[in-house]
């Protein structure tokens, strides 16, 4: 049974309100840049740091199961590892402690135990599940490039591959994987945290867009790509 949920990054989390946000030299105390940039770096080394622990998980998951997703689970945090160092600049932040607190509350993910009751087709289906999850994952992570973040930041559209099909491939990945491991480990202790997890995510992608609305090219784009996480659905 697959093992490994991630919390969940975005490209832009924002909100309508102009004073809420802030350009990267505003953000820091006037005169001094050298703190916004100390705290840049503090907080992308503290990101991949991380990000690093989860590889360590990862890897040692792949060695004991040498299943392909756990291989694929490795990739995934590796990129994660370099995306933190190498991430393009932020052009805006929302600095509203609830933007923020929205963010970090994907974490609950991380609550998902593998007690449970483990039906044998659930067990085959969410192995096809995570799989599956994986791969949109490191294809939108791909698509994403340096465009990376965490928390409520503006660093650019990003159109291309799954980001073609729905507006939220990384927030997509993480649904379909969810959905696999919860279908293998049944119980309601990860129902919960299933719901809890989906909604803080649908919960990030809106005011992602709520911020990214205000451009004209990503109106535009929201305009041709209907759909945020699922065709059909939403």
């Amino acid at each position: 049974m697959n093992v490994r949920v991630s919390p969940g990054v975005n490209t832009y989390v924002g909100t309508w309100q102009p004073t809420a946000l802030a350009t990267a030299d505003e953000a820091a105390p006037a005169g001094r840049p050298w703190v916004r940039r100390t705290v840049t770096i503090a907080f992308n080394v503290a990101g991949a740091a991380g990000a690093a622990f989860f590889l360590r998980a990862s890897v040692r998951y792949f060695v004991a199961t040498h299943q392909f997703v756990g291989g694929l689970f490795v990739a995934e945090q590796l990129w994660l590892v370099g995306a933190f160092l190498l991430r393009r600049p932020a052009i805006a932040v929302d600095r509203r402690p609830g933007t923020w607190l929205v963010a970090f509350a994907a974490l609950v993910g991380l609550l998902y135990r593998p007690q449970g009751v483990h039906p044998s087709w659930g067990l085959v289906t969410g192995d096809i599940l995570q799989l599956a999850g994986a791969v949109l994952c490191l294809a939108a992570l791909s698509a994403l490039g340096r465009s990376f973040g965490y928390v409520a930041a503006d660093r650019g559209l990003r159109t291309g591959g799954p980001y073609a099909v729905v507006r939220h491939p990384v927030y997509a990945s993480y649904l379909v994987m969810q959905v696999g491991y919860v279908l293998q480990a049944v119980s309601v202790r990860n129902l919960v945290i299933f719901v809890l997890a989906t909604g803080v995510n649908a919960a990030r992608a809106l005011a992602e867009e709520r911020l990214m609305l205000r451009t004209a090219p990503y109106a535009v784009y929201a305009g041709r790509v209907r759909w945020r996480f699922v065709p059909g659905v939403w």
